[in-house]
């Protein structure tokens, strides 16, 4: 990785930024999953249903805060929301407060607020960096994230059964506050080095519901659509899969988070290994384009290795190799694609693919492999449907990709022109 010595201080601080980002969720994922599986893994899709229909009221919401209060203000009273929302969760759960109605509360919660702050960490991102600064350190700032996928699992994993669910999400919500620290000072960082007036302190106007309209016109956000579709019907199909396996082999809660802790370890550790070892010179070497394909060939392998064996150690390997390739391979690329579009795009309609859509494809998958199982569909034939479904995943890869490079090309021509009529208007000035 390459950076420059004034870049040094923003890229601290995004690493610092998604660490606590990511680290807070992945200190109560754990329990969320194990909560999740109390009702019996045959209901799972429900959960996803009613989170899909959760979405559909807070992305309306969502659209309304980014159109009416400026990014500097809202983005820190969502953080803080859900900071809020933690305390009380952990509350309720350790004091046995009707726990499978909460169970089942908290498990929609938590799949709904991970994916806002998320997204609206990449958000900020993709506008304070640009696109060749992205190819340089997207990757680095990822691996921010995945020391937090790493540290909050095993803390998970060691306080699950002796300090219980209080000292989980007291932690997070405390990493969340730490968010916005972070969020604030690379503001102030990115904000020191920039020509160009920052649009943080203002609001962005529109309707509460742009970000479906500017998704509807463009081709190429329609084709992030369809890559975040594919991506989530096939994550949740594994996932489906693996909860049956972890709850046929564990019964009690304590135990489901535990296991669900050690994966999140292994993913952690080989998606950091593969950031500092593989991330950057692969994106050079091969593109963005390369780089995304590389999860549609993962997911197939995943596939294959839980059908062939489905016990928890092989999901653990499987799980963990596709999902390192997502985060640490995957991911930075896939940024890549939002640096390129409008700043509104990038909160409207970047918010709308990253969570309606996603939650959607969820919805949609979990009732499809509810559906599967009803018709004693086993998991080997949806191996075989989704290979020729990889290889359509792939080429839009590709489609994506192009699609970007063309744009970042023209963003660039766009700045050389703008500079050389500054530096004629300025040699004019003198003279």
């Amino acid at each position: 990785m390459y950076c420059r010595a004034s870049e040094r201080a923003a890229l601290r601080l995004g690493f610092a930024f998604h660490f606590c980002v990511l680290a807070s969720y992945y200190l109560v994922r754990p329990l969320r999953d194990a909560l999740g599986l109390d009702g019996g893994a045959d209901k799972l899709q429900w959960l996803f249903s009613a989170t899909f229909v959760v979405m559909l009221l807070m992305v309306p919401l969502f659209g309304a805060l980014v159109s009416r209060m400026p990014a500097a203000r809202f983005i820190p009273l969502i953080y803080r929301l859900v900071a809020l929302t933690m305390l009380i969760f952990g509350l309720l759960i350790a004091n046995r407060i009707a726990p499978v109605e909460v169970g089942k509360i908290f498990f929609v919660w938590i799949s709904i607020y991970n994916l806002f702050i998320v997204s609206i960490f990449w958000s900020v991102l993709v506008d304070r960096f640009s696109s060749e600064q992205g190819r340089r350190l997207f990757g680095f700032i990822a691996a921010g994230g995945t020391l937090g996928t790493f540290i909050g699992p095993l803390l998970a994993a060691i306080m699950a059964k002796h300090l219980g669910p209080v000292a989980l999400t007291l932690s997070a919500a405390v990493l969340l506050e730490l968010a916005v620290r972070c969020y604030r000072a690379l503001l102030r960082r990115t904000d020191a080095q920039s020509t160009i007036p920052s649009s943080d302190d203002r609001s962005m106007g529109g309707s509460m519901l742009a970000g479906v309209v500017l998704i509807s016109r463009s081709p190429y956000l329609l084709g992030l659509v369809l890559f975040m579709l594919l991506h989530t019907t096939a994550a949740t199909l594994l996932y489906f899969e693996q909860g049956r396996i972890i709850a046929a082999s564990y019964s009690d809660v304590a135990s489901r988070t535990q296991v669900f802790a050690v994966i999140d370890l292994i993913v952690s550790a080989l998606t950091l290994t593969f950031q500092l070892l593989l991330t950057g010179p692969l994106i050079r070497f091969v593109g963005v384009g390369g780089a995304l394909v590389a999860l549609p060939l993962a997911t197939v392998i995943a596939f294959a290795a839980m059908a062939l064996a489905p016990v928890p150690a092989m999901v653990a390997v499987a799980q963990g190799l596709r999902r390192a390739v997502e985060f640490a391979v995957v991911r930075p690329a896939r940024e890549v694609l939002w640096t390129v579009v409008s700043r509104e795009e990038k909160y409207k309609a970047k918010s709308v693919i990253e969570t309606l859509v996603y939650r959607g494809g969820d919805a949609a998958s979990g009732w499809l492999s509810a559906g599967l199982a009803t018709a004693g569909a086993g998991f080997g034939w949806v191996v075989a449907v989704i290979v020729p479904v990889a290889c359509l995943w792939g080429g839009l890869c590709l489609w994506l990709a192009g699609k970007q490079m063309h744009a970042a090309s023209s963003m660039t021509e766009v700045k050389s022109d703008r500079k050389a009529v500054d530096s004629a208007d300025g040699s004019a000035t003198q003279s």
